[in-house]
């Protein structure tokens, strides 16, 4: 397993760095045609992160089952998930290569992936939202990108992880100490989600956007590593997507950030029913 982990983490580092270069290449667009240089890095993300897809299905064949709603083509939306491991990006990757979205994705990110050679560094270029999770000096910058995507009308999949974090069990059991003590259910599967940047993001998106997809991601036994990912040969990870209109989203600010918690208490009860059947499906 670790040298095929060895083998598929050296190719993708390497066309990484080669997208990189493609992509500072693209700043002598920029003078020109913002539109141009919006359009070269699209597709140099679309080629790469389509290359990890594709590499995963048919080299490593990985299977990704997806259950849920049909989501239509072409269709901003604001792409809310679980979050376990590395693998969850993986799995959502497939789910935007389906949509044909890939080069579409604008993820929120920690603000120190901006500096990783390859991944961070390709973000920079796509408008990627990387945050300091401190809100007072996140949220000029927030609404300054938001501003950005409505003004020049550009295609988004606005991709978070609403949890913050990944999921480990001494982060569960504080979850579980916090909704203890502010009496609401104890989660056995998922964290708490944060609320302040989804509501911002409704609030300040709600024209672009069409609608809300609600993923929730399980894997058969323990969530992987990368590196467990990258070396594995054969496997499934599922996802389950539900689709809300963003026209049905509350209006108000409390009531954005209420409608987020009951989403995370049904992936609760999914991640459940998931470990008791092996399947987001109900068993006939």
């Amino acid at each position: 397993m670790l040298v095929v982990a060895l083998i598929t983490g050296s190719l993708l580092f390497v066309t990484v760095i080669l997208t990189n270069v493609v992509q500072t290449l693209s700043l002598v667009l920029l003078p020109f045609s913002r539109a141009a240089f919006r359009r070269v890095n699209r597709e140099a993300a679309n080629a790469w992160w389509a290359l990890c897809v594709i590499w995963a299905e048919n080299v490593q064949r990985v299977r990704p089952v997806i259950t849920g709603d049909t989501l239509p083509n072409g269709e901003n939306a604001f792409v809310i998930a679980n979050h376990q491991s590395m693998p969850d990006i993986v799995a959502l990757m497939m789910l935007a290569y389906r949509k044909r979205r890939l080069g579409d994705m604008k993820w929120f990110v920690k603000d120190a992936i901006k500096y990783v050679p390859g991944i961070g560094w390709g973000m920079l270029y796509l408008d990627c939202i990387f945050l300091k999770r401190d809100w007072d000096r996140d949220a000029d910058k927030i609404q300054a990108t938001f501003a950005k995507f409505l003004s020049d009308q550009i295609p988004v999949w606005m991709m978070s992880f609403p949890e913050g974090t990944r999921l480990t069990p001494a982060k569960l059991v504080l979850a579980q100490d916090f909704a203890r003590k502010s009496g609401r259910p104890l989660p056995q599967h998922v964290l708490i989600p944060r609320t302040r940047g989804f509501t911002a993001t409704v609030l300040g998106m709600r024209t672009h956007l069409g609608a809300i997809y609600d993923v929730t991601i399980a894997y058969p036994g323990k969530a992987p590593t990368m590196t467990e990912l990258l070396g594995q040969i054969g496997g499934a990870l599922h996802l389950h997507v539900r689709r809300y209109e963003i026209s049905a989203l509350p209006k108000e600010p409390d009531e954005i950030s209420a409608w987020l918690v009951e989403r995370f208490r049904e992936k609760d009860a999914l991640m459940e029913h998931f470990a008791k059947h092996g399947s987001f499906v109900t068993p006939q």
